[in-house]
């Protein structure tokens, strides 16, 4: 408990110099790193204040397909897309678990309900779910692009582990709708949170950026790491039937992202169509075992025409291992397979990646002294932004933004 304790006081220091103006900078000479940077490093970006920044690129980097280094170009497009991504929609913690009736309620809301009351008794939130302030997880992952396939042609790395990039992830939440990650993997970060406000990440290549839309939470968190927030957001779920995962029957809770949401986190050329979320719920213990989610996103033509690039993003995340933390069950390893689908334009010119994440919770606590609202606080250039400008996506017609968002060549993965 001491060590936490100096771990989150050198922490919020931290956060505060590193995220402030200065940069960490004083009198032009950086400031000494703290002790704290032995578990996991910063980065922040030196850009102006007042920078106007672009909204968050939920999906591809639209820049990844000009790396010369199929290394880099790799691990961008791993760090991209599987990252920090957010949940499908908002959630309510102000007031959890209140719409969670089985009277009055449609047939499939009401098996829902009464699922999520077996969660809620399983995973151990019912007893504190009024009493836990904040929460903090340390992990370990492995991620690897495994799988390419175009219109002619199927490339597959014959030995996936010689490939896989190594890391760890720091994530710490604080009620209400406060989160922060930082995760490294192969020389690379991505810093990502929330102050309940606004949702904005941090990549090296393309610096911090807001996400359009509501404040959603990390999708890691739902993965077995919060089991409130969890059954928070499948409130609104319906029961869809059964199902058989790895040999264990399940039910199947679906939930969608309301039409409002998604007009909400759409601009410009870019229309998120869809995203839905299936969380597969064991029948024997009452946990989450699996959880299954995919967006669907439309990019038209700048110039009006009815052509259009589509990407499907759909990803697959097993959670494992579950064991108590202070009365409450958390999955403490799991492994996530994600499809992106690029369709569109002309026949037979799709394009079809795969790649896969493993990882381990080496360890977690809740109410942890020392952690405060500072360790939340976005980049000050976000909040100085007066407003998100459109940023640059590819059109169908520009043949060059085509090939920054085409999903790398047979040649890059060999």
């Amino acid at each position: 408990m001491e060590r936490k304790q100096r771990f989150f006081s050198a922490l919020k220091e931290e956060v505060m110099r590193g995220l402030s103006p200065l940069r960490g900078f004083v009198g032009g000479k950086r400031v000494g790193t703290s002790h704290s940077e032995s578990l996991i490093a910063r980065s922040g970006s030196m850009r102006p204040v007042g920078e106007t920044l672009a909204p968050l690129i939920e999906g591809p980097d639209p820049e990844y397909g000009e790396s010369k280094r199929t290394h880099r170009a790799d691990l961008r497009l791993l760090l991209g897309v599987m990252g920090a991504p957010l949940a499908p929609l908002h959630v309510n913690l102000t007031d959890p678990l209140r719409h969670l009736s089985i009277k009055n309620a449609p047939i499939g809301n009401s098996y829902a309900h009464y699922i999520l009351h077996q969660y809620i008794a399983a995973s151990g939130c019912a007893k504190i779910q009024n009493s836990v302030k904040n929460a903090y997880a340390i992990g370990k992952l492995k991620m690897v692009a495994s799988e390419f396939e175009s219109a002619t042609k199927l490339v597959k790395h014959k030995n996936s582990a010689k490939f896989a990039e190594s890391g760890g992830f720091v994530l710490w939440q604080m009620n209400p709708n406060m989160w922060y990650m930082e995760l490294a993997v192969g020389g690379s970060k991505v810093h990502a949170g929330c102050n309940g406000k606004i949702v904005w990440r941090h990549t090296p290549w393309l610096g911090a950026h807001t996400a359009k839309g509501p404040v959603r939470p990390l999708r890691r968190s739902i993965q077995g790491l919060d089991p409130r927030t969890t059954a928070c957001m499948f409130a609104d779920a319906i029961c869809i039937g059964e199902k058989s995962v790895n040999g264990e029957d399940c039910f199947v809770l679906k939930l969608a992202a309301d039409p409002e949401t998604l007009k909400a986190r759409s601009e410009g050329p870019t229309e998120i169509i869809r995203h839905v979320i299936f969380g597969y719920f064991s029948q024997k213990t009452g946990l989450l075992i699996h959880i299954e989610d995919s967006h669907l996103t439309r990019i038209r033509a700048d110039d009006g025409d009815s052509s259009a690039v589509y990407w499907e993003t759909s990803i697959n995340s097993y959670l494992d291992d579950y064991r108590p933390v202070d009365g409450i069950m958390i999955a403490h390893s799991g492994r996530s397979i994600v499809t992106l689908f690029r369709f569109g334009e002309i026949a037979m010119s799709h394009s079809k990646c795969k790649m896969e994440e493993t990882w381990t919770i080496e360890e977690a606590g809740f109410n942890i002294h020392g952690l405060s609202i500072e360790c939340f606080i976005p980049p000050a250039d976000l909040e100085s932004s007066s407003e998100n400008e459109d940023f640059e996506l590819p059109c169908p017609k520009d043949k060059s933004n085509q090939e920054k968002v085409a999903v790398l060549d047979s040649n890059q993965w060999q």
